[in-house]
């Protein structure tokens, strides 16, 4: 059986600086820590709106790390629910939350959905040093003892990353899912960590997060879970390729408050948009491994609601939620 899922699969935290600040136009809510995919997120699509002249000053960046992205999807929504000058990092990871109801109750139409420009392929990688050569190394190991092997990842237990070894395990016969380890950390930057530091065995993430420790080499990735390898990432092999009929890509995009007016709204599409088609976004994917995934604008909104559905059957089907 294929099991395919495209992402589509009070607060602790420091609060914002007012978006209207003068020293900055627009600020960008990451939902983790720095150097994870909500980040990447941030960082790269607030330069290229700079750097296109789509925005006047330089964009602000704000880490909000918590509850697996709640923390900072409360805060909008009670907070910042007319801010235009307010955009957030979203992906798949924000869908499964919002479909697992992980958000207190939060829905996805408190607020509105800008549009997805990238894709980012799901991999799972071990330290360099690992004894596990290939995937069918790391599930036969799970398979024999559900508990030797932990994972690391940049979602909540239950998100995103959890899930993604899950249906790896499913699409070998192992149904014991609620033996598997899996510590859940506020990004991928401090999965990574965990893993090369030798606290978890393997690592559950996207492959923004893990690229340049791929390139330094203090990692391996044992598969990446497209369809076809990933341009400029041949070397890793896909989960298909070894057996494993798994596709996981984790869209990356942007959310804005709910209370915000159209003609607000339509501008940020048209802005996203135009960072889609520039040759610098481009580049950004190619140095990065995303694959091309571009939704932008009203209908997103409905790609959006029918993924939650998706993501809520498959989240039964496998166990995360009853």
């Amino acid at each position: 059986m294929k099991f395919t899922l495209l992402k589509a699969l009070g607060t602790s935290a420091v609060l914002a600086l007012s978006a209207t600040s003068s020293a900055w136009a627009t600020e960008c809510i990451a939902p983790a820590d720095a150097g994870g995919g909500w980040d990447f997120t941030c960082r790269q699509i607030g330069k290229l709106l700079y750097d296109l002249k789509l925005v006047d000053q330089p964009v602000q960046v704000t880490n909000m790390a918590g509850a697996g992205g709640g923390v900072a999807y409360t805060h909008i929504v009670s907070d910042r629910n007319e801010d235009a000058d307010l955009i957030v990092a979203a992906s798949s990871a924000t869908t499964t939350r919002l479909a697992q109801n992980a958000y207190a109750g939060m829905a996805a139409d408190q607020v509105r959905w800008v549009g997805a420009i990238g894709g980012d392929p799901g991999v799972i990688v071990v330290a360099k040093d690992s004894p596990f050569q290939t995937l069918g190394d790391l599930v036969e190991a799970i398979k024999a003892d559900p508990t030797s092997v932990t994972f690391a990842g940049g979602s909540a237990a239950g998100g995103f990353d959890h899930l993604k070894p899950l249906m790896v395990l499913k699409s070998a016969g192992f149904t014991d899912f609620a033996q598997v380890k899996y510590i859940g950390m506020d990004g991928g930057a401090e999965a990574i960590t965990q893993t090369i530091g030798g606290f978890t065995q393997a690592m559950t993430g996207d492959m923004s997060e893990i690229s340049g420790f791929i390139k330094s080499g203090d990692v391996r990735a044992l598969a990446v879970l497209t369809a076809e390898p990933v341009p400029g990432f041949e070397e890793i092999p896909t989960a298909k390729s070894q057996g494993f009929d798994v596709e996981v890509v984790n869209w990356r995009g942007l959310y804005v408050p709910r209370g915000i007016s159209d003609d607000q709204f339509n501008a940020w599409a048209e802005k996203l948009q135009t960072v889609a088609d520039s040759a610098e976004w481009k580049q950004v994917m190619a140095d990065n491994g995303l694959a091309p995934f571009t939704k932008v604008g009203a209908d997103f909104q409905g790609w959006i609601d029918q993924v939650i559905a998706d993501t809520t059957t498959l989240s039964k089907e496998i166990g995360v939620i009853q």
